[in-house]
């Protein structure tokens, strides 16, 4: 039976600091953590939700952009992979930027930083501009990128173990549907003949109330404190880099899918802007709203589990697109497609269900227990969360160039898409032989009384 322990008094308005805050108290968590904390998430989505249409907004512009601007197919896919570039290397400095300033007053300034690429679009998008400016312009928007981290960081601080697949689910799922948003909205205003500059114009006002609501509404953490031993015991643990090589897979194949399928569209089967922007804002939107699904169903079966179907799945359909491209079918090519994002997003949650699980196994496996345990899980979760993010975007710049590549020396992604399905492959035995072949090794060797227990992380 958990002991209960005294709420912490409301923060003050002044500076919204919580000064005690422990989430696996049941009774704390009942009667004031989990109101606490749902309206932290509702914020931290908003302002993540923002960042990653202001990330991807070039994955839209670029479609507005025709021969007038003197753009190559080839210099559309290298300015997607810049930007994508940007947005995973921020990703580590804001991770640690919530400890730092605390994660509301972090959402109020990366919130707010979000001004600077998109009154800066504004300005230069027109015909005539460099193809230099347009790359600088773009690399500005990379920081969008940075608020998905951030944000996960800090809302993994609020919410405890048994709650944060979905937690991190529907916080990361709300965020991901900033692409298809943006997307949608671009659609409407090329429907309308209207310009880029609209696109840009509609955001600016958003940022602004999405500052204002983060600094009216969330709270900071106080025993989230800046924890350098953190970060460097998260880089020397070996699960930070193979989760970071899983999740170049999964959110790697989203943002990267993201940024290409439109250009894919028009390059390879000749659509118009407002044909490929009829279809383009699918497979994001269903790959973002089935994240949390993806984080429910880590949480009821167990991460790993899930993360290896999917990528069994996401072979399939990677399989399928290739004999699409291959027979130039735009009908099957597009169901394709869209099934690998939803499939892409499914394993965003999986995945990141994962992190803190294994964290919290590795505590239990050094004797520690209770609250020990989850403080040990939640400093090295929220330290590797960062450096895995980053890792995983970086999987779209791959997808990017690949599919520049791919297009410069077969006239088609085809090449490509080999590419990815045999990086899916390799997920997919990584995947079983960490986290699920030591468990079966685990019950062989049971029976040998001398065996030395091995960790299972077949639930994580």
């Amino acid at each position: 039976m958990t002991a209960p322990s005294t709420a912490p008094a409301p923060p003050s308005r002044g500076g919204r600091w919580i000064q005690q805050w422990d989430p696996e108290d049941e009774t704390f968590w009942k009667e004031t953590g989990e109101k606490v904390a749902k309206r932290n998430l509702l914020f931290s989505v908003l302002s993540e939700h923002i960042g990653f249409s202001i990330w991807t907004m070039w994955s839209v512009l670029v479609l507005f952009m025709g021969p007038e601007y003197g753009l190559t197919p080839a210099d559309k896919f290298l300015l997607t992979s810049m930007v994508t570039l940007v947005g995973a290397v921020v990703r580590v400095p804001y991770t640690f930027a919530v400890a730092i300033f605390g994660g509301r007053n972090w959402t109020i300034i990366s919130a707010s930083l979000l001004l600077v690429p998109t009154v800066a679009a504004f300005a230069v998008m027109k015909p005539g501009t460099s193809f230099d400016t347009f790359l600088l312009v773009g690399l500005l928007a990379g920081i969008g990128g940075g608020n998905f981290a951030s944000s996960m960081t800090n809302i993994n601080a609020f919410f405890p173990l048994r709650k944060k697949g979905w937690a991190l689910g529907l916080n990361a799922g709300g965020g991901n549907i900033g692409v298809p948003v943006i997307q949608l909205i671009a659609l409407a205003i090329i429907g309308a003949s209207g310009g880029p500059r609209v696109l840009l114009g509609i955001y600016i006002p958003l940022i602004l109330v999405a500052a204002i609501l983060s600094a009216l509404f969330m709270d900071n953490i106080e025993n989230v404190k800046n924890d350098t031993g953190a970060a460097k015991d998260a880089a020397r643990d070996g699960h930070t880099w193979i989760m970071s090589f899983l999740y170049i897979g999964t959110f790697g194949s989203f943002i990267g899918y993201s940024f290409a399928f439109g250009q894919v569209l028009q390059n390879q089967f000749g659509r118009t802007p407002l044909e490929a922007a009829y279809v383009t804002f699918i497979g994001p939107l269903l790959g973002s709203l089935i994240r949390p699904v993806g984080g429910a169903l880590a949480d009821k079966y167990g991460g790993a589990k899930i993360t290896l179907w999917n990528y069994v799945g996401m072979g399939a359909a990677t399989a399928v697109l290739i004999a699409a491209s291959m027979q130039k079918s735009l009908g099957l090519f597009t169901v394709a497609f869209v099934v690998l994002f939803v499939l892409s997003g499914l394993g965003n949650g999986s995945t990141f269900k994962m992190i803190p699980g294994i964290f919290h196994t590795k505590a239990l496996a050094k004797g520690l227990e209770g609250e020990a345990a989850a403080a040990y899980g939640r400093r090295l979760s929220g330290a590797s969360m960062g450096l895995i993010g980053a890792v995983g975007a970086l999987g779209g710049v791959g997808i990017n160039l690949a599919f520049r590549q791919s297009f410069l020396s077969y006239g088609s992604g085809t090449g490509a898409f080999v590419a990815f399905l045999a990086f899916y492959a390799a997920c997919f035995g990584v995947t079983w032989a960490v986290y699920l072949r030591r468990t079966a090794a685990q019950g062989q060797a049971s029976t040998a009384p001398e065996a030395k227990p091995q960790l299972s992380y077949a639930e994580v």
